[in-house]
């Protein structure tokens, strides 16, 4: 792998202040693949500087030039795509064909789409005697994590570009070599210097020091709630600006009409997925007493065949937290039908493709973020208890409703407080909003709801002839 041993700052690649170093690391095998930089607060300040010395220029360019420059970063993250791809396995873990399927492929697509929103969104209106402007905030403090290294910084830098904002990203430490090979692509796409700026390091020192940067106006975030928690209040203390994508704990509905079958293989493949590590997972499986032990049976039976189809979770500490669950839930009284805590190989970071039935609503394993390949199934009585159980969390993030009909999934999904819920397997659309209610965050990414997030508006008033 290779890695720069500076910042991208102001269009070119500079020494760190500091020597300090952060190791990547392989999680199939444990193994040292490159070092990064870890910044310091003394490298953030250089790099808003620099983005806040960019942002009148940019913000001034047209929406046809902003279009432009977001669609040859499209074409270069194509031409590099098998690249990225191994780059993302190397330093995640994620199977190769996921990598370019999804970790590649799914960015590609929202920079296209932003490319394709800058052309066509219309940035004033007529309201009576007034004209109404939507404007680039200004500089975005853009913090993003490991799980979909390359999606979260295109999630984020893509609407802001298209915005007329500039940006400075700090990427979550285990996989910096994402985001040094997506700054690449931003140079050679041709974004002016400044625009776009990279400080890699730690989040209690390069992250903490640009959500508290005075010279930021935006702070972006995806990452833990209790992270969130802590740069809400930063923001709020400097009343600035946030965009907060956080934890979830997805609960996946399956009505009694429900094709029963489809709807748990979907359901563990979807928890499996990325080795659990998805915010947006339907860890809690819902099944009506009725058919409650066929589901957990199909459930095992998919749950093992994932054994050798799935990689490594991102890092020691990870595997850990992963392992420490699925040892509460056996704790609390859960029954474990598949996995369990034992690690399947002696080395790498893996966790066992791990479900539990007899889970009920208060244990941990319920409640919790286990950001891992753990599935929790659940009992309820009729669609009441089971709308309660969905709803039992402080999270609401995303969600899934099976029944024989649409129409009966989307009555019930109408009353599930989450921000997004797929319908009978509905596939996932780049150009929906994607976020959260209660504590799994504050805005929208994706689509253009995502791009209001990266701009505020003005009014003028005229007086009326």
């Amino acid at each position: 792998m290779k890695a720069h041993d500076g910042m991208y700052i102001d269009g070119a690649w500079r020494p760190a202040v500091g020597a300090d170093t952060i190791e990547v690391v392989n999680p199939a095998d444990e193994q040292v693949i490159g070092r990064v930089p870890a910044g310091t607060a003394e490298d953030v300040d250089a790099a808003v500087r620099a983005a806040r010395a960019a942002f009148p220029g940019w913000a001034a360019t047209t929406p046809a030039e902003r279009a432009a420059r977001l669609a040859a970063l499209r074409d270069v993250l194509v031409a590099r795509k098998d690249e990225i791809a191994e780059t993302v396995t190397a330093e995640l873990g994620s199977p190769l064909p996921f990598s370019q399927n999804v970790q590649v492929g799914l960015p590609i697509a929202v920079a296209g789409s932003y490319a394709e929103l800058a052309a066509t969104h219309s940035f004033e209106e007529k309201v009576g005697n007034s004209t109404v402007y939507q404007e680039p905030v200004g500089v975005v403090g853009a913090i993003t994590p490991w799980n979909y290294p390359l999606h979260q910084i295109v999630a984020k830098v893509a609407p802001a570009l298209a915005a007329g904002c500039t940006v400075v990203l700090k990427p979550a430490e285990d996989t910096p070599l994402t985001a040094q090979l997506f700054a690449e692509a931003v140079h050679e796409a041709g974004v002016p210097a400044g625009v776009f700026n990279l400080v890699t390091g730690l989040g209690p020192v390069a992250g903490q020091a640009l959500a508290e940067h005075p010279g930021v106006d935006l702070v972006s975030f995806t990452g833990s709630t209790a992270v969130g928690r802590r740069i809400g209040a930063t923001a709020g203390a400097a009343v600035k600006k946030v965009a907060l994508e956080l934890g979830g704990k997805s609960a996946n509905v399956i009505l009694p009409s429900a094709d029963l079958a489809k709807a748990v293989n979907v359901g563990v493949a979807n928890v499996m997925s990325n080795s659990g590590q998805t915010c947006s997972a339907w860890t809690r499986m819902l099944v009506h007493r009725d058919r409650y032990e066929e589901a957990v049976e199909l459930a095992a039976t998919a749950a093992a065949k994932y054994g050798d189809r799935i990689g490594p979770v991102v890092n020691a500490r990870q595997q850990a937290r992963v392992r420490g669950y699925i040892e509460k839930g056996l704790a609390e009284g859960a029954r474990l039908v598949s996995g369990g805590p034992e690690s399947p190989r002696e080395r790498g970071y893996f966790v066992q493709p791990t479900v539990f039935a007899d889970v009920t609503p208060e244990m941990t394993i319920a409640q919790e973020e286990i950001f891992g390949p753990v599935l929790a199934i659940l009992l309820y009585e009729d669609e009441q208890d089971a709308l309660r159980i969905a709803n039992g969390t402080v999270y609401g993030l995303a969600g899934a409703v099976w029944a024989g009909d649409d129409a009966e999934a989307v009555a019930f999904a109408r009353r599930m407080e989450t921000g997004q819920v797929d319908i009978n397997g509905g596939r996932f659309n780049p150009l929906a909003p994607f976020g959260g209610y209660k504590q799994s965050g504050v805005g929208r990414e994706l689509g253009a709801h995502g791009l209001a997030e990266y701009l505020q508006t003005k009014s003028l008033q005229f007086q009326e002839r």
